[in-house]
Parts: structure tokens; C-alpha cells; sequence
């Protein structure tokens, strides 16, 4: 009885990690038939990274974000790794400014990861500012300060600001951990930190077009929903230099953004739908928790919300994740 349950168990987990795995990135998605339409986008080709890799923008928004009131902004430099991506990771801006290395990054959903792929990022910022210098002698190699910030305007609901820590993927919990990385999310959907968006109006004109896109999408077609927002913020004068200019791409990288945003959505409801209906055939509870677990290793998700959705406490939800990984596994 004891060896039919065992492969009960492990049949349960293999049934959910079949359905779950099923997963298709975008581009194995649509594939060639989706090709004259959606325009191509490497990693670099963002509105919001347009926007801020110009150094006028740039120190807007560092402003707003530390309360200072720089003006020069040749004393800024644009340390972004081009063409860069180590463990799919992606950095959108990254300065060098007043002893200080920020990484600002852009996020449509907020990964638990961001921490740990942050900590790989910089790792090879640093590298490169210390490139020539001697680690292993007496003289101490002075670095600028590492500071974290991502801009999250998803469609999932998120607080105005919250900080991702390092120490909460660390196995064993301590209270003082030795290596620690924040990250400061904030969140830029229009009415959000509307104190920040008024310091910034160059990120406040891009929460008011992602709005205004969403909004006119509920009734038009994305393309000619895109059309009007742009139209309307040009009119209105809601970064008209800049949509004037940059009409055309800016237009084709908010189509495929928004397009981008909604499939990963449909396929979370997707692996969620398809794990309740594995958990309603073979154990409601084990089926949910298989699914979440999958979720949040496939990034999808965080430890917060799944713990929120399967009535557990985030440690509790973490234990049942290496229950569920090590079956998996097994």
C-alpha cells in the first residue's frame, strides 16, 4: 500500500509537471506566421529605455528619486552593458553618478529573482570598473555604491513601493545575513507615487501613454488603440518632442510591449486553470501547490502572492516548495 501511494504521489507530480511545462515563449508562440506583423525586438528596444538613455532625462529622474536638484548633466555617465545578457538577465539603464552605480530596470511583473539576477549584474559592472586595478594589494580599490531601483507598470495590482531582499532566497534565514542586495520597486502606473511623477514628468508622460494605450485597447484595435494614445499625448503635449519624433517605433514597440505583457498573463491563467483541474482529479490542494510552485520558479509569480492564493504563510509556502521540488525531481 505504502509503494502504491509513493507512486501515486510521484505520478501526481509528474501529471502537473506535464501540464505545467507546456509553457511556449513568445516567439515559438507565434512563430513565422506572426512575423510580418509584430516587429522585432531584442533586448534593448524598450519606449522606456528610449526615453531615459538620454542623459537630460536621466538626471530627471534621478532628482525626483534622491530630492536633489543636479543640473549638469555631463558630470553623468551611461554605464549600461550594451548587447549584454548574462542568465537572461537584462539591465535597461545603468549611470555612474555622484559616487554612486545605479541599475534602473523596467519590469512588467515583479520577479522574486530580481535580487539574485541584480547580484550577477553588478558583479560584472564592477569588473569592468575595476578593470587595470590590483584587488590583491594594500591600497583599498574604492567602487561606487550600488542602488537598485525597478519600475514596475504591470496590469497585476502591486503597492506604490516595495523592497526585494537577497537574504529572502538564502536557505537558511538569519537575522544579520553577511551579503545583502535590495531592490526598490516602484510602481509607475498612472496615480501611482504621484509625488515622484511630479518631480519626473518625463516618467509621468510615459505612465499617462501606457494608460491611455491599455484604456483605448478595451475598445479598439491595438494597433489603432496605440495610434490614438500617441495622438492624444502629442496634442496634449505629454512628450510630444519625443512622440513626434520617434512616431513610427515608438508605435511598434508599444504594440508588441502590450502584446508581450498580455500573453504572459493568459498563459499564468492558463498553468493556473489547468493545475486546479489536475488538483480537482488527483487532490485539490496538492494540484494548486504543484501549480504555484511551478509559477514561481518559472518567475511568474512571487513567493507573496502564491502564499497569499494557497492560504500559507510565505515560509510555510517556501517549505512546500522544496517538498514539491524535490518529487519533482525524484
Amino acid at each position: 500500500m505504502q509503494d502504491e501511494r509513493d507512486r501515486s504521489a510521484v505520478s501526481d507530480a509528474d501529471a502537473a509537471a506535464a501540464a505545467l511545462n507546456r509553457e511556449t515563449s513568445w516567439d515559438a508562440a507565434h512563430g513565422l506566421a506572426g512575423a510580418a506583423t509584430k516587429p522585432v525586438r531584442n533586448h534593448k528596444d524598450t519606449v522606456f529605455r528610449m526615453l531615459f538613455r538620454k542623459k537630460k532625462n536621466l538626471l530627471e529622474l534621478y532628482n525626483a528619486l534622491n530630492g536633489t536638484a543636479y543640473t549638469d548633466e555631463t558630470a553623468l555617465e551611461v554605464y549600461t552593458l550594451e548587447n549584454s545578457i548574462y542568465m537572461n538577465v537584462k539591465n535597461d539603464v545603468s549611470l555612474l553618478f555622484d559616487g554612486e552605480l545605479c541599475l534602473f530596470e523596467h519590469q512588467a511583473s515583479v520577479n522574486p529573482n530580481l535580487p539574485l539576477r541584480d547580484l550577477s549584474y553588478v558583479t560584472r559592472q564592477l569588473e569592468r570598473y575595476t578593470e587595470g586595478k590590483s584587488l590583491y594589494g594594500r591600497r583599498l580599490v574604492r567602487i561606487p555604491e550600488p542602488r537598485f531601483v525597478v519600475f514596475y507598470n504591470g496590469m497585476e495590482e502591486q503597492p506604490e513601493q516595495s523592497i526585494l531582499r537577497l537574504s529572502d532566497s538564502f536557505l537558511k534565514r538569519t537575522q544579520h545575513p553577511e551579503l545583502e542586495l535590495k531592490v526598490r520597486i516602484l510602481n509607475i502606473n498612472y496615480g501611482k507615487n504621484r509625488e515622484l511623477m511630479e518631480k519626473c514628468k518625463t516618467l509621468e508622460g510615459y505612465s499617462i501613454l501606457v494608460a491611455r494605450i491599455r484604456a483605448h485597447a478595451k475598445e479598439l484595435p491595438l494597433e489603432e488603440a496605440v495610434d490614438r494614445a500617441v495622438t492624444e499625448c502629442i496634442r496634449e503635449d505629454i512628450l510630444a518632442d519625443f512622440l513626434s519624433r520617434q512616431r513610427a517605433e515608438v508605435k511598434a514597440m508599444s504594440i508588441f510591449e502590450y502584446d508581450e505583457e498580455k500573453e504572459r498573463k493568459l498563459l499564468q491563467e492558463s498553468y493556473l486553470e489547468e493545475g486546479i483541474e489536475i488538483g480537482m482529479e488527483q487532490g485539490m490542494k496538492k494540484g494548486i501547490l504543484l501549480t504555484l510552485t511551478a509559477l514561481v520558479r518559472k518567475q511568474m509569480l512571487s513567493i507573496r502572492d502564491a502564499a497569499g492564493q494557497a492560504g500559507l504563510s510565505e515560509d510555510e509556502f517556501s517549505r512546500q516548495m522544496l517538498r514539491y521540488g524535490a518529487k519533482n525531481r525524484s
